[in-house]
């Protein structure tokens, strides 16, 4: 029987980044006042990175666009209305905006529009989650003083697009001028660019485990190491990692523990859940050689973290690997992460996969919930729930994810835990914060993840979780 590979005396814990954002359809033009001539499509500067699979898919790519001024007004030297139109670009699937200095937020709204590269036809006018600062690494690690880390919107799903327009405008605010309060635009972050991001294509099925074991000749290194963490569990290259039943995930825990307590030492009954089926960084077809060699971990996992990607709903479940590949290219090559952010992924048929690298049973180090990635673990559900219903089987999967993942730290679902922030807009440094082993990122950063529906599902799925482990 496998172990469960955690090959290490105590228990190590998982975290992960997410991204919030929401999707409106919107006018589809500029008013006329407000809409000066277009920029040419002229030959900017694209920064085109790519990377193939061991499966052989097609490479992925992210074309990085500078936007340009589209008024004359200005604050401290910035544009307060910067954008970019373009309808011969390489295809995409995923956009977003990025700036220079990821301590500053963008005060101001961002909407693309694109065209379908199937029919040519232009989209309405969507708006990008802005406030995206609440996820990210801790204060102070190496991860968040790499200097390679930018200022980023919400990645936005958009699907197959050859075409996209572009639009920033910043708020308004109220300031004071000779002793008179006048309404100005607020300053723009600068160094604004627009990302797209071709996920690459689908690869070919990789079979059974068994079939994995057999193909994994043509892994290169990096792949490799991501999947010999949790050989454990799978064969090296399996592209799932098969789910147990009950009686068998804790025959596999107690075996687990008894090689690390006392001879003859009384074990107690497990409160875990059933290992659920889990999509491998190999199943969802992850290029390897974009993050960061190595893995990060930290002590334990005492709580988990739900999120929702805020990505946008439209996307089918054969589509959910595309997606997380474009947000984990999105995270590292255009935000500078070491890689994706989220230790976990459930898509809107409730399948799960596994997100940042290190060992789905291991503490992996995630970039989630910025001032609480140590000892815990962040889940995001692919899609935006601020005013859409979280499909039934997301909240079973969290539940499921959880009652397993948490069990195997002897954590709690329903239970309380205490956390100490890394520093965040809530809690300062240092702060020992009383929390629900299963919380939702707003719980501990102000912010609107994992949107109001899905938020509210929380107590079901912590009530579920708990019954899945036998509590």
């Amino acid at each position: 029987m496998r172990g469960f590979g955690f090959l290490t005396s105590s228990f190590a814990a998982s975290s992960v980044g997410v991204t919030c954002a929401a999707a409106l359809a919107l006018p589809l033009a500029l008013p006329a006042a407000a809409a000066p001539p277009r920029p040419a499509p002229t030959a900017d500067r694209a920064t085109t990175t790519a990377g193939g699979t061991a499966q052989g898919a097609l490479a992925g790519s992210t074309q990085s666009l500078p936007l340009v001024p589209l008024t004359r007004s200005h604050v401290l030297g910035t544009a307060a209305e910067q954008g970019l139109y373009r309808k011969d670009v390489h295809h995409f699937s995923l956009v977003g905006v990025i700036w220079d200095n990821p301590g500053i937020e963008l005060h101001g709204r961002v909407q693309v529009r694109t065209r379908s590269a199937a029919t040519g036809t232009w989209s309405g006018w969507q708006d990008v989650e802005t406030h995206n600062a609440d996820h990210g690494a801790d204060p102070g690690t190496e991860e968040s003083t790499s200097g390679r880390v930018r200022g980023a919107t919400a990645p936005l799903w958009v699907g197959d697009s050859d075409g996209v327009d572009v639009r920033v405008r910043a708020d308004t605010e109220q300031i004071t001028v000779d002793g008179r309060t006048v309404t100005a635009p607020a300053a723009l972050p600068t160094g604004l660019r627009v990302e797209l991001v071709d996920p690459g294509a689908e690869p070919p099925s990789a079979g059974s485990p068994a079939d994995a074991a057999r193909n994994n000749a043509g892994l290169d290194e990096a792949a490799i190491a991501a999947s010999a963490v949790s050989t454990d569990l799978a064969p090296l290259g399996a592209a799932e990692i098969q789910a147990l039943t009950k009686k068998e995930t804790e025959r596999e825990l107690l075996t687990l523990r008894a090689a690390e307590q006392p001879a003859g030492a009384r074990q107690s009954k497990p409160y875990i859940g059933p290992r659920p089926r889990i999509v491998t960084r190999h199943g969802w077809a992850a290029d390897e050689k974009l993050r960061e060699r190595g893995f990060v971990y930290t002590n334990t996992v005492k709580a988990a973290f739900v999120h929702h990607t805020a990505s946008g709903n439209k996307y089918t479940c054969s589509q959910a690997p595309s997606v997380i590949r474009g947000i984990y290219r999105y995270h590292v090559k255009s935000m500078g992460w070491r890689d994706i952010g989220y230790n976990f992924l459930v898509d809107k048929c409730g399948n799960i996969y596994e997100g940042r690298a290190g060992g789905v049973t291991k503490a992996v180090m995630g970039a989630h919930t910025l001032g609480f990635n140590s000892n815990s673990m962040g889940i995001a559900v692919i899609g935006t729930f601020n005013s859409s219903k979280p499909p039934a089987a997301s909240v079973t999967a969290i539940a499921k994810l959880t009652a397993w993942k948490l069990g195997l730290f002897g954590a709690n679902p329903k239970g309380k835990t205490y956390l100490k922030s890394g520093g965040g807009n809530l809690y300062p440094k240092g702060k020992n914060v009383r929390l629900n082993v299963i919380s939702g990122h707003r719980d501990g950063y102000a912010t609107d993840c994992p949107g109001k529906k899905l938020y509210s599902k929380l107590g079901s799925a912590r009530s579920t979780a708990a019954r899945y482990q036998g509590r």
